[in-house]
This record gives C-alpha cells, sequence and structure tokens, in this order.
C-alpha cells in the first residue's frame, strides 16, 4: 500500500495520497515501518518527465460532484471556456485527464489535466451521468478499473484501429 500511495506523489491526487500515506505509516510498528522502507528504497519509477500541474479543482471535481467551468486549451492551442460535469478519470503515463459530460459539445471528452488552466465549481448538482468505456474513444491500451475494496480490477483491451 506504501508503495502505491508513492506512485501517486506526482499526481493530481499527490495531496490526499500523501496524508493517507503518512497516516498508514502512523499504524505500522517500528520493525514493518523498516521493512517498507528498505523495500521503497529498492523500487524506481522512470517518469517521462516532471508532471504537469493542474488546478486544485481537478483533483476535487468528483467528490463535489458539481458543474465545474472551466479554462481549457486544445491540442490547436485554442482556449475554450467551457461548463462540463465531472464523470471520472484516466490516468495514462505522466498525464492524467478528467472524463465529463461537456455541455458545449454536448458529449463525452476528456480533458487533459494540464490543458486545464483553470477550474471552479458553479454549485450546480447535474444528474449522474453513466460512464461506458466505450463513450471514451480509446484507441489502445488497456482499460484499468481502480478498485479500493480488494476486487480483482477490471481490464479491457484496445487494439490500433478499435474506433473513438
Amino acid at each position: 500500500m506504501t508503495i502505491a500511495l508513492g506512485m501517486l506523489a506526482t499526481s493530481p491526487f499527490g495531496d490526499a495520497a500523501s496524508s493517507a500515506l503518512r497516516k498508514v505509516a502512523a499504524v505500522m510498528d517500528d520493525r514493518h515501518l523498516r521493512e517498507t522502507a528498505e523495500l521503497a528504497m529498492r523500487i524506481h519509477l522512470l517518469d517521462e518527465g516532471p508532471t504537469a500541474v493542474v488546478p486544485d479543482e481537478f483533483a476535487k471535481a468528483l467528490r463535489s460532484g458539481q458543474v465545474l467551468r472551466i479554462a481549457y486549451v486544445d491540442r490547436n492551442t485554442i482556449m475554450t471556456s467551457r461548463e462540463v460535469e465531472p464523470m471520472g478519470y484516466i490516468g495514462m503515463g505522466r498525464d492524467w485527464y478528467l472524463v465529463a459530460w461537456c455541455r458545449l459539445r454536448e458529449g463525452v471528452r476528456a480533458f487533459r489535466g494540464d490543458r486545464i488552466s483553470m477550474a471552479e465549481p458553479t454549485g450546480e448538482k447535474p444528474p449522474q451521468r453513466p460512464l461506458h468505456p466505450e463513450d471514451l474513444g480509446i484507441v489502445h491500451g488497456v482499460l484499468r478499473e481502480v478498485n479500493p475494496n480488494g476486487e480483482v480490477a477490471k481490464h479491457r483491451h484496445y487494439g490500433v484501429g478499435t474506433s473513438i
């Protein structure tokens, strides 16, 4: 658990992961804490570079349950202001995406966290929309669900050529 929480240190959820890691370490006895520290020193992560900064509201988007007003820069460097209904997150490499119903585009979109320059809750509680993996348009890779209750996580495989 300490290794997994440590892996989240450079994610948008780093503050929460660091807090949880401190709490786990606080309840460990000295022997287990020392063994864990020795194991952690032998595990190294190869990153692609520094993780981009994302607005604080990015990590809080699902917990708040509110529509967000975001300023978003697309891949063509065009800035738009959008209202989005947060539905989930996807982590890929060092990038994190907010999956949301985009009111501007009237559909599910994935917004790369480092392209969100501002995110503020509007106070509006949208209806909860179902999130189906096929709505995401994943072209390749393995989509894995994080399952905190200890059950085996579900995986969906996507190959080159899978339609968006």
